[in-house]
């Protein structure tokens, strides 16, 4: 019998194809509704870009949510998580949806440098764009949540609570996935970018969600993170799996939702 890849999400999640329409057409909808900055530098690769997205009304310097988009490091693009955006500024917010480049046409080391360039960027532009820098929160879905724990630590800029969503927090498993044929994930990657094997320490509030119908490994790992950072028990959220579980979290109403409102005014 062939064993079941528990990472690979097509396997578990049939109707995959329509959520990335979704979050397609959600996307879009923002991008045409929303005041934005599109496409803003922060670097010099044609990937290196973020946007910014504002709420309708602004009386001063407001918060700023920091989002990073999944799709295990080698698929997916800023642009199909603009409805991110929606939330964050109907909470009076904004958001910076930021673009890195994918595996394998680069290595792991280098996405890890451009995210925290990114957020080095928009602490440092914040007075320009109308945001306040000492009200930096962040979150981000699968590889995205993996990529945020590496803005957790003091060297990068100050980021005052985190929301982790559905990561991959040991890379060690993938190795064995679907996953190694198409990004080769070397032992010394393995080694040096597993969170879980990190010894993280922070004092950024993070909280931490998984969907009830994800996997075992998301589970595991995200219970395995949360004791590692003392982040409290993981909230699971009933009947979500792994691609509709970022849906949530752009969706008013929704558990996530809740969680990145209270993340964005409470911080």
């Amino acid at each position: 019998m062939t064993e079941i890849d528990l990472f690979r999400t097509r396997n578990f999640v049939p109707d995959f194809e329509r959520y990335r329409t979704e979050y397609a057409s959600r996307s879009l909808a923002t991008r045409a509704t929303l005041r934005s900055q599109i496409n803003v530098a922060y670097g010099d690769a044609p990937t290196e870009r973020l946007d910014l997205f504002f709420p309708e009304t602004q009386s001063g310097p407001a918060p700023v949510h920091i989002f990073i988009h999944g799709g295990y490091w080698r698929m997916f693009a800023k642009e199909d998580y603009s409805f991110i955006a929606d939330p964050v500024t109907a909470a009076g917010g904004i958001a910076a949806i930021i673009d890195y480049s994918l595996m394998p046409a680069v290595r792991m080391v280098t996405i890890i440098d451009q995210i925290r360039r990114a957020t080095t960027w928009i602490a440092d532009n914040a007075d320009d764009f109308g945001g306040d820098a000492t009200r930096l929160t962040m979150s981000g879905h699968s590889a995205g949540a993996h990529l945020c724990c590496f803005l957790l630590n003091p060297q990068s800029a100050p980021i005052k609570a985190a929301l982790l969503v559905s990561g991959v927090y040991d890379l060690k498993p993938l190795q064995t996935s679907f996953l190694q044929a198409e990004i080769g994930l070397t032992d010394t990657e393995v080694a040096r970018y597993s969170p879980l094997h990190l010894g993280l320490t922070t004092t950024t509030h993070t909280a931490i969600l998984v969907g009830e119908a994800e996997t075992a490994p998301f589970h595991a790992q995200a219970a395995a993170l949360a004791q590692r950072l003392n982040a409290g028990p993981v909230t699971t959220l009933p009947g979500a799996n792994h691609m509709s579980i970022v849906l949530e979290l752009g969706t008013p109403d929704t558990l996530a939702s809740e969680a990145l409102t209270r993340l964005i005014r409470e911080n």
